[in-house]
């Protein structure tokens, strides 16, 4: 649910914003003055690429702010569009990608608008609108069938893999088990390298170290001596001088460190420096870690990297191989398995269409199109990932019509009632917003009065926005928005009482100060919320 929609700099709207309420509200205003861009600010919300063209002329970028209600409570959602950058998206203040905008805000509102005209000419669309209609066996249905497919792909895969040249995919194997079997005999671990080198330095300058370590053991041996002399000095001055406490304290921490240092350098002389076997072993260990390298890896972390991959490709390899004798038969299996169950979910698939069908042909009528004929033609093809079928609308105004193609026989008006028909009859469970877009395009009378009632009754059940020309329309609903232009820029303001009386004879006979106007628009407002 959208409760509050925000716009900045969004071509002429200036500056405006609405607060929806759960049930049934309209937008209208003159031709030109923008009551589409606030609609154009919800698609910028959930995720539609922006055009740097709709950029007001008021400052440098365009926002779009939202507050809108899910599952898992609200969520402010800002879209801000610059003329010459990319845009930036917001998800209760922290940056996000657009692709998210679509996950977190698409599945909360559904826009229809005339560019679903476009939208319904495709199998993909159609196919959306009868999967979003199946049960919970329909649904488990096409959960095998994409199980099924991703086995089925698997085999492809693997078949693709073999490629006919076994031998060749053994060579490969007997070079990767060498491979991880050469770096795993080498024992190493993460770190080696920098002990062994450290091992090697200490063995190679052994005499240096023992030349060093006892004459630095002789000089400290002195200083400790010195130290102990210090160090009682020192107290008695602190005795003498209750100042000169902290030089006693200094002294002691000397005579502390002389003789820690002292029994190191002890520890260290007891070590045996000179191992030329030692050495030997170190050397040839670096030796074969400095091979590795050269092969596998800059790094010894590189190197165990390399056999871990080497490894675990090997085994997949092996796997593979293995397959090789059944992968023609596994691939048949595959094959005749996505048959069946693509067969399974296209019957299932043709009972929600006719349902589908049923319901339009039902909301068709109160639109006026009492003879109206809408069907879902479901054709087989080849496989894919979403099924064994293509889906299309054929559509006559009339039943003793000849169907067609509804881009090819439905004037503007019949499509935009086919449109609300069908949207009406597939509207998802999930749907807490559903926004249309000038749907009343080429409609007019009582079928204009028959669409009001229409969207009034379908925002019993979820909220519903729309953008109207329509006097009929607009007044059904329970929040009336009017956007007014001045000059190069529009404002957007909620209507109520005599205001919106105004407008909706504004709408009807294009005279907001009429007295006819007005009681023709209050009649029309009376009859609305009588119903």
């Amino acid at each position: 649910m959208i409760h509050h929609l925000r716009v900045a700099n969004l071509g002429v709207l200036e500056e405006g914003s609405i607060d929806p309420g759960p049930g049934f509200s309209v937008i209208t205003g003159e031709t030109g003055a923008g009551k589409t861009m606030l609609l154009g600010a919800l698609r910028l919300l959930i995720g539609e690429k922006p055009k740097t063209s709709a950029v007001g002329p008021f400052r440098d970028e365009a926002v779009a702010e939202g507050l809108f209600s899910g599952v898992d409570g609200e969520i402010g959602v800002t879209r801000v569009v610059p003329r010459e950058a990319r845009s930036r998206a917001y998800i209760d203040g922290t940056l996000a990608a657009s692709a998210v905008l679509e996950q977190k805000i698409g599945g909360l509102l559904e826009i229809v608008g005339q560019h679903d005209r476009l939208l319904l000419q495709r199998s993909q669309t159609v196919l959306g609108l009868v999967d979003d209609m199946l049960d919970g066996p329909g649904r488990e249905t096409r959960d095998r069938y994409t199980d099924a497919w991703n086995r089925y792909r698997s085999a492809i895969e693997d078949q693709r893999r073999l490629g006919g040249d076994r031998p060749a995919l053994e060579r490969e194997l007997d070079l990767l088990r060498y491979q991880a079997n050469e770096i795993a005999a080498a024992g190493l671990v993460a770190g080696d390298d920098a002990r062994f080198e450290s091992m090697a330095a200490r063995l190679r300058n052994a005499e240096a170290l023992r030349e060093n370590l006892a004459a630095a053991t002789d000089e400290l041996e002195r200083l400790v001596e010195s130290s102990g002399e210090v160090l009682f000095r020192a107290r008695k001055l602190a005795v003498l001088d209750p100042e000169m406490a902290e030089s006693m304290t200094a002294a002691e921490g000397l005579d502390a460190v002389a003789h820690d240092l002292l029994r190191d350098l002890h520890a260290v002389a007891d070590s045996e420096f000179e191992d030329p076997a030692a050495l030997e072993i170190v050397e040839q260990r670096l030796t074969a870690l400095g091979e590795l390298k050269r092969k596998y890896g800059r790094t010894l972390d590189d190197v165990l990297e390399f056999g871990d991959d080497a490894s675990h490709r090997a085994s997949d390899l092996e796997q593979l191989i293995e397959k090789a004798s059944t992968i023609d038969g596994l691939l048949q299996r595959s094959e005749g398995e996505l048959a069946r169950i693509g067969a399974e979910l296209s019957t299932v698939r043709r009972q929600v269409a006719r349902e589908i069908e049923q319901d339009a042909r039902i909301h068709l009528g109160a639109l006026g199109l009492p003879a109206a004929s809408v069907a879902i033609t479901v054709e087989n093809i080849e496989p894919s990932s979403s099924g064994i079928d293509k889906l299309e609308i054929l559509f006559a105004s009339d039943e003793r019509l000849m169907s067609g193609r509804i881009q090819d026989v439905a004037s503007g008006g019949e499509l935009s009632r086919l449109m609300l028909a069908l949207r009406l009859a597939t509207r998802a469970e999930g749907a807490r917003t559903m926004v249309f877009d000038e749907i009343d395009a080429g409609v007019g009378g009582a079928t204009a009065l028959a669409l009001g009632r229409k969207l009034a009754d379908l925002a019993r059940s979820c909220q519903v926005l729309c953008v109207t020309h329509l006097p009929q329309v607009a007044a059904h609903a329970e929040d009336h928005f009017v956007i007014e232009r001045d000059g190069p820029c529009a404002s957007v303001r909620r209507v109520d009482g005599e205001d919106r009386l105004t407008e909706l004879s504004r709408m009807l006979a294009g005279l907001p100060e009429s007295d006819h106007g007005r009681e023709a628009a209050a009649e029309l407002l009376e009859d609305a919320q009588s119903r």
